[in-house]
């Protein structure tokens, strides 16, 4: 970062002294003054709920102009990586800073692929979870549980270990994720085929059969892949936020990654797709299209308690670059599916106009995200419900890990402490 030739100063009402507070700059968006010496100075801390207005860290990974609508990896806008790399791709481009050549692409490929199976003994720490238990609460203990079987990548300080456990997580979360819904639907499990795409492996294990050859449709792998790389990173969110906090303690990888899925699985992160998509069931339910306009009405009463999921970004203040990315894709999906009637995307489309054109939603800029789209797409795919949040866990692992080690290589690092306000009894004694 660049530190500016101006200067933040704070003065304060009660007369005491002034102070100076650098200011810098970073490649875009705004400028962030460094408080880091203000409670020596003064005594005081900031005090800034959710972190809203607080820059965490400094980073090149990912950027995100909310009033534009632009998301960028390492750069590159979200929209050319989604229509001319694959995921993999991205994940070279997220973990190295570039995207791959010719060698280096076929290179890391390979990679990936020779470590996708995992540890014979993992199936049997699966079996000790309930059968209905929910993918996510499976997924945590999973990736967890891959720190006691893959001792050779648990040093996060080590950058050989960071590289291996890197390459693990990303090969080996598509197989874990299977194995989870194989699990839960009384299935057996099908073992990785390293000669399939990763978007292609990943839908052959979860439905394909012992008893038949599995043939992957290229639309449905393009559409999963697409789904993967939109879903790679996003900035310091809360999931994003929760690996870097818990890493910064310097616990193996594997931990910090199954922090990340257990704050991911909360229904106002990436349970949002699973929540738009039970919203549009219950419209469904109701009447179906016909009820569209009098559930918006109620969506607009504050008063009435109900909510339009798949609508409005805490960061985007205009349309999701993203959602615009997978509306194409569900397009493509119900039409390759012969699906295009489906009531769930007729009702979609009936929410969408209606967002768009009442001011209402417009005036709150609540345009449809990611999420929107996302969970048709997944449905329509014969993706269960439970498991959105497992694809998009899949999906984030690589940005979890470029985030982790771009926070283990800065020099100023340290173990998060975030501070409070203490608002409870003041000192008192037990008569």
């Amino acid at each position: 970062m660049k530190a500016s030739e101006n200067k933040a100063k704070l003065s304060f009402t009660n007369g005491s002294p002034d102070v100076e507070l650098p200011i810098y700059h970073g490649t875009m968006g705004p400028d962030v003054i460094d408080i880091r010496k203000l409670y020596g100075q003064t005594g005081m801390f900031t005090y800034d709920p959710g972190f809203l207005s607080t820059a965490s860290c400094e980073s090149a990974i990912t950027y995100i102009d909310g009033d534009k609508g632009e998301l960028l990896y390492r750069g590159y806008p979200i929209e050319q990586l989604a229509q001319k790399c694959d995921y993999l791709d991205t994940c070279f481009l997220l973990l190295y800073g570039e995207l791959p050549d010719a060698q280096q692409r076929d290179k890391f490929h390979k990679l990936v692929n020779s470590h996708t199976m995992v540890n014979e003994q993992m199936q049997f720490f699966l079996r000790g979870f309930r059968r209905d238990a929910h993918p996510m609460a499976v997924l945590t203990g999973l990736v967890g549980g891959m720190s006691a079987f893959y001792h050779e990548s648990t040093d996060i300080h080590n950058p050989r270990h960071r590289d291996v456990a890197a390459i693990q997580l990303i090969a080996k979360m598509p197989t874990l994720v299977a194995m989870a819904y194989k699990y839960g639907v009384g299935e057996p499990y099908v073992y990785p085929n390293n000669a399939l795409s990763y978007s292609g492996n990943f839908l052959r294990m979860m439905f394909g059969t012992p008893c038949e050859e599995y043939k992957v449709n290229p639309v449905l792998e393009k559409a999963l892949d697409r789904i993967f790389i939109l879903h790679a990173d996003h900035e310091q969110n809360a999931s994003t936020s929760t690996v870097r906090l818990c890493g910064s303690s310097g616990t193996n990888p594997f931990a910090a990654i199954a922090a990340g899925v257990a704050c991911l699985w909360g229904p106002s992160h990436g349970g949002a797709n699973e929540a738009c998509l039970n919203m549009l069931e219950e419209i469904q339910a109701m009447g179906g299209i016909a009820k569209v306009g009098e559930f918006m009405e109620k969506v607009k009463d504050k008063n009435s308690g109900v909510k339009l999921m798949g609508f409005g970004h805490r960061v985007y203040k205009n349309y999701d670059p993203r959602a615009k990315l997978m509306q194409e894709t569900c397009n493509e999906v119900l039409q390759e599916l012969g699906l295009e009637k489906d009531p769930l995307f007729a009702l979609a489309k009936a929410l969408e106009k209606i967002a768009l054109e009442d001011d209402y939603f417009v005036q709150r800029k609540l345009y449809p995200n990611v999420d929107f789209y996302s969970g048709i797409v997944q449905r329509a795919i014969g993706i269960p419900v439970k498991l959105f949040t497992g694809l998009f866990a899949l999906a984030r692992t690589v940005g979890w890990i470029a985030q982790l080690n771009e926070m283990i290589g800065d020099p100023e690092y340290k173990i998060g402490r975030p501070r409070q306000l203490f608002v409870g009894p003041a000192r008192r004694n037990i008569p």
